[in-house]
C-alpha cells in the first residue's frame, strides 16, 4: 500500500483529507508540526508528502527544504497545501524543493490527480 505523509496542524483538515485518502486505498500517516514531518519523512518512508505551509515549531517551506536536502529523502515527491493563495506561493513553495502546489479548501480530484501524477513518475523523477 503507498504511504502517504500528511503535514498539517489543522484537525478538521487532517480529518476530512485522511479519510477521503484512506477510501482511494493509501495509507496515510500525520505529522502536526514541520518539524515532526522531517523526522517523519525519514522514519515513516512516505512515497509522497502532503505539506502544509503554515505549520507550528518549523514552516512547510523550511520542513520542504530540510527534506528535500537529506540524501536519504530528496526523492520523495512533495505537494504544498496553502489556504494562502497569494501571488508568489506557488514560486516560493517551488523554491523551497516542493514538486507541486495546490490551494486550500482542497478540490480533491484535482489534489488527487496531482498525487497519481507524480507517484507514477517514480522516485526521483
Amino acid at each position: 500500500m503507498t504511504r502517504i505523509l500528511y503535514v498539517e496542524d489543522n484537525d478538521d483538515n487532517i480529518y476530512m483529507l485522511t479519510r477521503r485518502l484512506r477510501r482511494k486505498g493509501y495509507d496515510v500517516v500525520v505529522a502536526t508540526d514541520g518539524e515532526k514531518g522531517v523526522e517523519m519523512s525519514l522514519s515513516a518512508e512516505p512515497s509522497l508528502i502532503l505539506m502544509d505551509l503554515s505549520l507550528p515549531v518549523v514552516d512547510g517551506w523550511e520542513a520542504a527544504r530540510r527534506i528535500k536536502s537529506a540524501p536519504e529523502t530528496r526523492n520523495i515527491p512533495i505537494v504544498a497545501l496553502s489556504a494562502h493563495a497569494m501571488e508568489g506561493d506557488r514560486e516560493s513553495a517551488i523554491a523551497a524543493g516542493c514538486d507541486d502546489y495546490d490551494t486550500k479548501p482542497v478540490d480533491f480530484a484535482r489534489l488527487l490527480a496531482k498525487i497519481e501524477t507524480l507517484l507514477s513518475k517514480g522516485p526521483g523523477a
